[in-house]
């Protein structure tokens, strides 16, 4: 079971993806060429995203790396990027089967009316993965790691069912979409909390600025393109230790720019692919809900965030929080996480941040300052526990991508970062039964909650429909 799975992970989300689709859009009764041309897109889309997350980070890599050793600022919390999260997570015994519970988890709660999301998006059940991983080797039971994966995947459903009507009132073309990635999800409790007390602050609301009126105020420099640029150009300079060398180092100090440049305009056309291939599945897949199962209407498809962190809000304020959160990682009392590798998923903090801020410019920036400032802290408090599941795995698999140099523990934001991952790592480990019964009571609660959400608004839905007719 576990080479079947790590086989199909290995695949990645630009093969998995089209042939998800394509299965699923023939099963709802699209003709087969049209479901493939959807699977294909999204299946691009992916591509085209890894394409350009890649050229980021091997942009900023190197510049940021000769930062780090001009100043001195090596933390030991040593930055493995996503891919080792995600190696750590599926080359496990929870990984491994993380994909068949989790769908049965998933089925049993559709069944139940206690989630209106059908969670397709099977590459990111790694986080689920993550957290089952981290608590399985901090205590040695695989069944304290499947818990910790099965409750988060739980609250993550919910989750997404409660974000799911701001998330496509929001963004265009959405409709019956919904996240169910805990990454994301993790941080929509700190940033209702965040923006309510913002609200409350004299003043706030006249900071009512979104990407477009960045454009209209600042004009160029309102661009994320030209931010990008900027910002490029900014660190390309840091990497130089003498003006002799910033001289001579012109042309790559404007290569850098462009090529942030490049990242911030070419990102929006990228996941619009994921938009093209992904409607003819909604529409069809809403359609039938309404003409088969009516007792069933709402329901969601789950898909990735990295269908929406095209949005020019979530580029601006990324960009502007990349040297932000470096100086913060390098100046925190008691921080020992420096973050580089990951960097590129500061794009994912956002997705579900916007809906709540309205896309503002300043309240996202405070919340997306708040909530990574807190992140750093989780990740070096985690880092003990990755470090050890990372080198069960490599002793195991030999994967360079999670081999963690002599001397540093090994860290990632992605997931790390998110307190949904903290939480649940130390209400299961670290309070052992107490926690156990504080999560399981918090989870059944919100399930209560969810499925009479869920049955009032079908309840709403049929009324509105016979007084339609």
């Amino acid at each position: 079971m576990e080479q079947v799975f790590s086989y199909i992970i290995g695949l990645g989300a630009a093969v998995m993806m089209p042939i998800i689709f394509t299965i699923l859009g023939v099963c709802i009764g699209i003709k087969f060429s049209k479901a493939l041309k959807s699977g294909l897109l999204v299946g691009v889309g992916f591509v085209g995203l890894s394409v350009i997350t890649s050229l980021l980070t091997s942009t900023l890599g190197p510049a940021l790396s000769r930062v780090v050793e001009i100043y001195g600022l090596q933390l030991k919390v040593f930055d493995m990027g996503w891919p080792a999260a995600a190696s750590v997570a599926y080359n496990t015994s929870v990984g491994a089967f993380i994909i068949p519970v989790c769908l049965g988890v998933n089925i049993l709660m559709l069944i139940t009316k206690t989630t209106r999301t059908v969670n397709i998006d099977l590459w990111n059940y790694w986080h689920f993965a993550f957290i089952g991983a981290i608590v399985y080797f901090a205590s040695g039971n695989i069944w304290w790691g499947f818990f910790a994966a099965i409750i988060c995947y739980i609250i993550t459903l919910i989750l997404a069912d409660y974000t799911a009507d701001r998330f496509q009132g929001f963004y265009d073309k959405m409709e019956g979409i919904s996240i169910p990635q805990p990454f994301v999800q993790g941080f929509v409790p700190f940033a209702e909390a965040i923006n309510a007390g913002l609200d409350k602050i004299p003043g706030m609301n006249k900071l009512d600025i979104d990407a477009e009126g960045m454009k209209k105020k600042f004009g160029l420099l309102g661009e994320p393109l030209f931010l990008g640029i900027l910002v490029g150009i900014i660190i390309g300079a840091l990497s130089c230790e003498s003006w002799k060398e910033i001289v001579e180092k012109i042309p790559y100090i404007l290569g850098l720019g462009i090529k942030m440049g490049a990242v911030m305009e070419l990102i929006p056309r990228i996941t619009s692919l994921f938009i093209e291939g992904l409607k003819p599945i909604s529409d069809a897949t809403r359609e039938l809900i309404n003409r088969k199962f009516k007792g069933a209407k709402g329901l969601n498809i789950g898909m990735s965030p990295a269908l929406v962190i095209g949005h020019p809000t979530t580029l601006v304020v990324s960009l502007l929080l990349i040297p932000v959160t470096l100086v913060l990682a390098v100046v925190l009392p008691g921080n020992e996480f420096l973050p580089l590798a990951s960097l590129a998923g500061m794009f994912y903090v956002f997705p579900m941040i916007l809906p709540i801020t309205k896309g503002n410019v300043p309240k996202t920036f405070i919340i997306g300052l708040v909530v990574m400032l807190i992140g750093l802290y989780f990740v070096t408090d985690l880092a003990p526990y990755f470090t050890l599941a990372a080198h069960d795995v490599y002793a195991a698999t030999g994967d360079a991508a999670v081999a963690i140099p002599a001397g540093f523990e090994g860290g990632s934001l992605d997931f790390a970062s998110s307190p949904l991952a903290w939480v649940i790592f130390h209400l299961s480990y670290s309070l052992k039964w107490i926690g156990v019964t504080v999560l399981v009571l918090i989870t059944m609660f919100l399930i209560f909650l969810n499925r009479r959400a869920i049955i009032k608004y079908q309840k709403n839905s049929k009324q509105t429909t016979e007084e339609n007719k």
